[in-house]
């Protein structure tokens, strides 16, 4: 695999290195080996320290002096994961690959997503120079054996991949463009059935300029990323190819920031996964996945090695990962940029929301309040027949249903669920009989009952809810609990973030478009708070009201262009200015109030998230972002979740959830992605 030039452009960690001698080098590895035992931190100082060309060097310096095998004695000497680390930077990086890729199709069972890694990943180049030392190395024909270990549409586009013959980046054809995001489209959600050579085709062999005008395309024509169509449409490893493709084509570094992350996240540690990406990177593009692993994660990669790891196994990855982000505060200006470009995105992107649940037809109220009836009479409740039928009416539906079991029967249906049902059943039930804005009215109510206060609520929906949203929920406590929701929120906060949930609480946040000049202003007065921030003796009031200003009162248009603007002027991205320079509930609420702006449905998936990883759930989070969404943009939500966590909400529901709950839960999430 060529060597990329180390000139300005370069963006690998690992460097040539001065006043190189292999011989010397020979020497000093022969000697760390030589006798009992073996000097394990001079072979990776050593190792890491040098670039892959001068590692060859070192490896024929060591035959001619010492007529052994390095790599050979490196097995012999080394154990584990550190051996196979140490060994894999010793082979020429598309030795390497071959390698990875001889292990994912050996045996019994098929490394499906290493192939995925390396074959989506790699440059037409890279590609040529694989399957060359695939060659060399094991006498075989690459597209053969892959052949022989996979099948259907997933091998077809690996061998596609296998070709390297993606069209290169130079004029894009605007017509060429049109016609593949036609092509796509007609191919996947317009067709009974899918297309997928047309996914094939396209995908696999279109330069990465002409993919990313079509993905840009593709989201205005039909109003959703081409990554919701794959999901949709495609199946299996199939379709985790795909994405990965799609990945790439954004954003190569991108890809492996988030494949590292997933390595690393929760229990246990993915090794070969974490040393194959930190051996391959390593002089390719290491700076830009670690700028934007600290960007999309908020810690540093070298950080997350650092705690997930140990041993030499540790010092050589951190080595190969070449400093800590984390270590001076700040973030790379490409870091920024990155955030730029999301905010960018968020700024262009007009995606429909979509519920899950929606109006039945047919519906006939008279039916169904007798049905509920019947389901609640006599010994034992049926709750089959109450969760179908309030899982799949929409909310004015259950209204009239109410209504009408008032009519028929004189009872109120409310009194007769909560006397029937119990737990979390009940909680989820009861929540989506209730109207929208009675229902967040309660949800505030309680988290202000009681000693101590939920911030955490109070936060999530006063940070989300629209400006009609939020006088319905006024209008609502007002009559429930005949007190003003300002009168109330006085009373149970204080300070500033009392004073930033009584002006989101007021519901009159400017609904109007972005205003350039008032966003440079706007961006300015952020920019100066950070400046402020950084001085010990800052004014932290003047920089809590002047952000409240500005976040609690702008438009979600605006408010976009304001965070743009601030990238621009100081490198910074705001929501990681936010979580440096502030504390507690004040922060929180910030940050809530920015992530929403940039994207409410993913806002929603990592909180949904959160409420049912590790140990234990919490119902009460998941119960309430399940019944306040479900009508709204649940199936964003959805596609944000799987996007972000490799598994869909359905599958997390199904997993952490059970019984009558689960039933209930699986209804309204309305399917599996």
């Amino acid at each position: 695999m060529a060597k990329p030039a180390q000139g300005a452009s370069y963006r690998g960690s690992i460097h040539d290195f001065p006043n190189f001698d292999p011989n010397q080098d020979a020497e000093m590895l022969y000697n760390a080996m030589k006798g009992f035992g073996s000097d394990k931190e001079a072979i990776l100082e050593l190792i890491t320290s040098r670039s892959n060309r001068q590692r060859q060097e070192i490896s024929q310096s060591y035959k001619s002096l010492y007529g052994k095998d390095l790599i050979a004695d490196l097995k012999y000497e080394l154990t584990g994961k550190f051996e196979r680390l140490i060994v894999g930077l010793m082979r020429p990086l598309a030795y390497c690959d071959a390698k990875e890729i001889k292990d994912a199709i050996s045996g019994i069972g098929t490394d499906e997503k290493c192939l995925i890694e390396i074959l989506a990943s790699r440059t037409n180049q890279q590609i040529h120079q694989l399957v060359e030392a695939y060659k060399d190395a094991y006498e075989r024909d690459l597209e053969a054996d892959i052949i022989g270990d996979t099948s259907g549409h997933f091998q077809k586009m690996l061998v596609v991949l296998l070709q390297g013959t993606r069209e290169k980046d130079d004029v894009v054809s605007e017509d060429l463009v049109q016609q593949d995001v036609q092509d796509l489209y007609e191919a996947g959600e317009l067709k009974w059935g899918t297309d997928e050579a047309q996914f094939i085709y396209i995908l696999g062999n279109r330069s990465k300029q002409h993919l990313r005008l079509v993905f840009d395309e593709y989201l205005k024509t039909t109003g959703k990323p081409i990554e919701a169509s794959i999901r949709w449409e495609l199946s299996g490893d199939f379709q985790k190819l795909m994405l990965a493709v799609v990945k790439c084509i954004r954003s190569t570094p991108e890809y492996f920031a988030e494949r590292l992350f997933k390595a690393m996240k929760g229990l246990g540690t993915r090794d070969n996964t974490l040393i194959r990406i930190m051996v391959s990177r390593s002089e390719l593009d290491m700076l830009d996945i670690r700028e934007i692993f600290r960007t999309k994660y908020e810690k540093s990669l070298y950080s997350m090695i650092k705690n997930d790891t140990s041993g030499e196994y540790k010092k050589a990855l951190l080595k190969l990962c070449g400093g800590d982000d984390d270590a001076a505060g700040q973030f790379f200006p490409e870091a920024a940029q990155v955030a730029y470009q999301m905010w960018e995105l968020s700024a262009v992107s007009r995606v429909e929301l979509k519920g899950t649940v929606h109006p039945a037809g047919d519906f006939n109220p008279d039916v169904d309040a007798k049905a509920l009836r019947k389901a609640m009479k006599g010994i034992g409740t049926n709750e089959d027949t109450i969760i179908d039928i309030i899982t799949h009416r929409s909310n004015a539906q259950r209204q009239q249903i109410r209504q009408t079991f008032k009519s028929h029967f004189g009872r109120d249906l409310m009194a007769d669920l909560k006397s029937e049902l119990s737990g979390d059943l009940a909680r989820l039930i009861l929540g989506l009989m209730m109207p929208p804005a009675h229902y967040d009215a309660k949800q505030l109510k309680k988290a202000m009952e009681g000693a101590g206060t939920d911030e955490k609520t109070l936060i999530e929906i006063l940070a989300t809810r629209t400006n009609a949203e939020i006088r319905a929920i006024n209008e609502a406590y007002k009559e429930d609990y005949h007190k003003s929701l300002e009168d109330a929120l006085s009373s149970d906060t204080s300070g500033h973030f009392r004073r930033i949930l009584i002006s989101l609480a007021t519901g009159n946040r400017e609904e109007g478009g972005e205003g350039r000049d008032q966003a440079r202003e706007d961006a300015q007065v952020a920019a100066e708070i950070l400046e402020i921030a950084d001085k010990p003796s800052g004014d932290k009031t003047s920089l809590e009201t002047r952000f409240m200003t500005i976040l609690c009162t702008r438009s979600y248009p605006h408010l976009r262009k304001v965070f743009q603007e601030f990238i621009k002027m100081t490198n910074y991205d705001v929501e990681h200015t936010i979580k440096k320079e502030m504390a507690g509930d004040v922060r929180d609420a910030f940050v809530a109030i920015v992530q929403s702006v940039k994207n409410k449905p993913l806002f929603f998936a990592d909180k949904l998230y959160k409420s049912m990883k590790g140990a234990g759930t919490d119902e009460k989070t998941l119960t309430r972002i399940m019944v306040s969404r479900s009508e709204i943009d649940l199936l964003n939500i959805r596609r944000e979740f799987i996007e972000k966590y490799d598994t869909s909400l359905h599958q997390a529901i199904e997993s952490d959830t059970s019984g009558d709950f689960l039933k209930a839960l699986l209804a309204i999430c309305g399917g599996e992605d």
